[in-house]
């Protein structure tokens, strides 16, 4: 009995303040097996990875996410935000080329874990590909042949792994818009995919509270710059 006390509260103190109860329902079988709290101080966490573009503080939640894995360490899902948040930090981070490709290897690293533990295969293709975008981005010059090509590679896995998941058509619209269009990409070319990958979003129901369900946001904020391109033409 102490020692499940003991491993609770070091959940708590890894996590932060739980928010709202989470329905069983919506728990997701390794959440479900994990010590009494955790699913309410997972959901909390991802809600903090969520809501900051802060790099530092994205840092700080990829550490409690690893943490969180410790506490119930048959769960993909914390090792899956744990990459994410760590992908996030490279897109908001002003560090420098190696330190970006260093904490790409971090998230690499735990996105390696998630697929040992059998998860969404479909999502971890996904986060991979953004992954890869996160790559291309440190060097674009030097690298969009390679990971362009891997991006499209890797996507393709994804949607046809899961047909219904909206996220893998987001990053493929990214991938297209940064093309440049000489090569077949740019904005124009990128705007019927980002149609589809709207349509997509707007069908697709999350398993749970917990499972990924991140990319809306940005697609409708893509969307937006394209009206306001049109408006002022």
């Amino acid at each position: 009995m102490k020692k499940s006390f003991f491993t609770l509260a070091l959940a708590a103190l890894s996590l932060a303040a739980a928010a709202q109860t989470t329905p069983a329902a919506s728990v997701p079988k390794t959440a479900a097996a994990a010590p009494a709290g955790y699913a309410d101080l997972l959901g909390a966490t991802i809600k903090e990875v969520m809501s900051t573009g802060d790099a530092a503080e994205l840092k700080a939640l990829a550490a409690k996410m690893e943490r969180a894995a410790t506490v119930a360490p048959a769960d993909w899902l914390p090792r899956y935000y744990q990459a994410y948040a760590l992908l996030i930090n490279v897109f908001q981070s002003k560090e420098d080329g190696d330190a970006k490709d260093a904490t790409l290897d971090q998230a690499e690293a735990a996105l390696a874990k998630a697929r040992q533990l059998k998860g969404d295969e479909s999502e971890l293709l996904t986060l991979q590909a953004y992954i890869y975008q996160a790559r291309l981005g440190v060097s674009p010059m030097l690298r969009s042949m390679k990971y362009s090509r891997l991006v499209t590679e890797t996507v393709a896995q994804a949607k046809a792994l899961n047909p219904a998941n909206p996220r893998p058509y987001l990053v493929g619209a990214n991938n297209v818009y940064y093309t440049p269009s000489v090569f077949g990409g740019g904005a124009e070319a990128a705007k019927p995919l980002y149609e589809e990958a709207k349509a997509k979003f707007a069908a697709f129901k999350p398993a749970s509270a917990l499972v990924p369900s991140w990319g809306e946001r940005q697609l409708l904020g893509r969307l937006k710059q394209y009206e306001v391109a049109t408006a002022t033409k």
